[in-house]
Formats: structure tokens, sequence, C-alpha cells
């Protein structure tokens, strides 16, 4: 194999092409997230695998050593069979929890790899479409499960606490540690991408307190009328955020990519050429490998939300807590380790793009699915994450919006926004019988026409 930045890259056929200086930096698509996750590759040594004599199994140990062992957190994949095992053998419940959420830690992480490869084949606008609908899978998977097991509860936790985790832990980190790694020098970064980002998750904060506040205003009396109108206004603005979304995408990927492409291209001569410029394996082995790791993902999410109140219960951990904040941590460690190794390089564009980005998909494109996606399925679930839940995230998106006002950053902004988040947290931790006690309550007050529960 080659060692130079001007290394070949085999196709599924076999025939070798190089890769034109073009390709390279338009040609794949590559979004902050495919950046913030490489930070946690490791280069494959290949020379015991180029000497397989024979083609399809040299073929399936490459593509093994790329796809599992081409990762720094490899060896989380351990977690995977064990889960298995400890699910198929009726091991503790918590037991089967810990392992699953542990097993998704490397799952989420190589689903962007995974996403990248196929990128490489595919151009630059389906790699980013494709990317933008993988990019939390993990989460709208989990979400999904959690529906079809009529847990609303846990799928607003979940969600909600996806967006706080990335605007104050991940961007709060990322800030802290950006910060005291580059005292001597003050960090700066486009206002451009963090604006547009804001502004849609504002629209996203509009369309969750609108449903709340309708409930508080409205003068009617009858409890299932208002349980119907709050339901049929989310729905509705759940189309709205759709259409911003895909508002979004255009936005990024057609008529102002440039805003998005800057960062790309300041941090080239920080990664390896070889490494990220040409694709490891080929499109039907990425295709294949994806389809197995997302039905993996789907699996040990099944696990998740079978097993969650038990954990909660054997760990004397309310299950808001458990959702909201635990859930999160674990789930996208990988990103979020991503993000604060490109803060500390100075690079803020990259972690802003993958702290901000994933909020903003999931607030204006997983969150609304999922309702949508209720709805098809005769679920209620509503946009009204009650008082709490609403004020949190209000505040977030404020606090996050002042932060990134001025362009600039330094370690106060990462310590404020950190302990928002231990704020949040404490408020969660502590008022198990009022948030877990008050939803069982409207569960069995609320009954839709049907029979099934209108979430509050």
């Amino acid at each position: 194999m080659a060692s130079s930045a001007t290394q070949p890259w085999l196709l599924e056929n076999g025939t070798v092409k190089r890769l034109t200086k073009d390709s390279r930096r338009h040609g794949h698509g590559r979004s902050v997230h495919n950046m913030s996750s490489s930070s946690l590759r490791k280069k494959s040594d290949m020379s015991l695998v180029s000497k397989v004599p024979f083609s399809i199994l040299r073929n399936f140990l490459t593509n093994l050593q790329e796809v599992i062992l081409g990762t720094k957190l490899s060896l989380l994949f351990i977690a995977i069979p064990i889960a298995i095992a400890a699910h198929h053998f009726q091991f503790s419940r918590p037991w089967i929890f810990s392992t699953s959420l542990i097993g998704l830690i490397p799952l989420a992480e190589r689903v962007s790899f995974l996403t990248e490869q196929i990128a490489f084949y595919t151009g630059g606008t389906v790699g980013g479409l494709l990317n933008a609908t993988c990019g939390n899978a993990t989460e709208l998977i989990i979400a999904i499960f959690a529906l079809i097991q009529h847990k609303v509860d846990v799928v607003k936790y979940s969600l909600l606490g996806s967006i706080l985790s990335n605007l104050l832990l991940v961007l709060g980190s990322s800030l802290l540690c950006g910060g005291l790694a580059n005292l001597s020098r003050e960090q700066t970064f486009d206002r451009k991408q963090a604006d547009v980002n804001i502004s849609l998750l504002l629209l996203a904060l509009l369309c969750n307190v609108m449903p709340l506040l309708y409930k508080h205003a409205t003068t009617i009396d009858d409890a299932l009328i208002t349980a119907k109108v709050t339901l049929n206004l989310s729905r509705a603005c759940s189309i709205v955020m759709l259409l911003a979304y895909f508002a979004y995408l255009a936005f990024q990927l057609w008529t102002h990519s440039h805003i998005f492409e800057a960062q790309e291209e300041e941090d080239e001569d920080d990664l390896h050429e070889s490494e990220v410029e040409s694709p490891q394996i080929g499109f039907w082995s990425a295709l294949i490998w994806l389809i197995g790791m997302t039905a993996i993902i789907a699996l040990l999410s099944e696990y998740l939300v079978n097993t969650i109140e038990a954990a909660s219960s054997s760990w004397g951990m309310p299950l808001s807590f458990i959702s909201i904040i635990l859930l999160p941590i674990v789930g996208n460690a990988a990103e979020h380790a991503g993000a604060v190794i490109f803060a500390f390089k100075n690079k803020l564009d990259i972690t802003l793009g993958v702290a901000l980005g994933s909020a903003t998909q999931i607030a204006v494109f997983v969150v609304p699915v999922t309702v949508l996606v209720a709805w098809i399925i005769g679920i209620n679930l509503d946009l009204d994450f009650n008082l709490v839940e609403t004020g949190s995230f209000s505040l977030t998106i404020l606090v996050t919006a002042f932060a990134l006002q001025d362009g600039t950053s330094h370690y106060l902004k990462g310590v404020v926004l950190l302990l928002f988040y231990v704020v949040i947290g404490v408020v969660f931790f502590v008022t198990k019988s009022s948030f877990d006690h008050e939803d069982n309550a409207l569960n069995t007050k609320v009954p839709s026409s049907n029979g099934q529960i209108f979430a509050s």
C-alpha cells in the first residue's frame, strides 16, 4: 500500500483509482460529525492481512480490521455479546441495561465511519443526506422502541436529554478544555453556522412551548378536549419543524454549503490524508456493515427500553434522571470526546458544528419524526414536555446563544454551561416523586377516545 497522500484506493471490483484533489475536498461530503469521530480512529496495519492468498478471505479480514479494530473504542465491542448473553440467560435486568448502554458507544462512532465510507462513492450531496439521516440514529431508534412499548415518558426524557447534553455538557466541556489548553491566545469561531443552529433551536422551542401554554391558558374545563387540541397542535408543529429541517438541509448542502465547508478545510492539515481522504472499504461492504450495525443498535435499544425501569429501581435513580442525564452521556460518548479533542486543537468551528448540529438535528428532526411516527402507529405523543422540562430547554438555548454571541470563547463560558448542566441534573435527580408519580397519575386520568394514553 502506498504511504503518501497519493495513495490509491481499491474499488469493490478490484480496480484501482486515485483520488483527485477536487474529489478529496468536495467529493465525499464529510461533515463535522465524521471529522469528530475521526479523532477516535486508529490506523490499521494491513501487512499481515495483505499476505492472505484468498481474495474473499482477504477482503473479509480487511473489512473486519477496519470496521471493528479501526477505532480506539474497539474494546467496548465486548459489551455487545455480553448484553446478548445476559438477555438470553435472563441475568439481572440492570446488568442488561448497563452492558447494552456501553455497547452502543462504539456502534454510534462506527455508524459515522460507515456513512463517511459510503459518501466516498455517492458524492457530497448524497453523503450529506445520509449523514443527516444517520447522525442521530441511536436516539431515534431508542425513541421508536420506547414508543412501541407505550413508554411516552422515556421518549420525551431521552430526546430532551440529548439536546441538553449537546448544548451544555458537550459544548461546555469543549469550551472549558479548549480555553484552558489555549490560555495564551483567544479562541475564535465563525458565528454564521452558530446563528443558523440557534435560530432553528428557537423555532423548536416555540413549537414545544405552544402546547404547554395552550394547556395552561385554555378556559375549557374538559380535560379530554384540552388533551386532543394539545395533541393536534403538537402534530401541526411537528410538520412545521420538519419543513424547517428540510430547508436547513438545502441551506447546508446546496445554497450555502461554503459556511459549513470552511471548517473542514481548516482541519485538513491536522489529519492523515491517506486515512481520511480515501475509503478503507468498498461501497457494498460499507452498506452491509451499516445495515448490520443498525440492526445491532436496534437490538440493544430494545434491551435498554425493556430494562430501564428495573435499572431505575435497582440504582435508586429516578427514571427522568437516567433518561435525561445518563442515557445521552453514555450514548453519545464517542461524539462528545471528538468535540473536546478538536477544542483542544483550537478547532472550535468543528466543535460547535458537532454540539449545535446534533442538538438541532434532534430538536427539529428526531423529535417531530417521533411525534409523527407515534401518530401513524396510533400512540398519542405530544410536545408538552411539562413546565420544568420546557423551562430547562428554554434557559439552555438562551445561555448557549449568549455564550456564542460574540464569536469568541474562553474557559469561563465552559464553566457556566457545565454548571447549568449540573443544576439541571440535580433537579431531575431529587424530584423523583413529583415527576414519576405525576406522570403515572396523568396517564390514568386522561385517556383518549380509543383507550390509549394522552401524554402530558
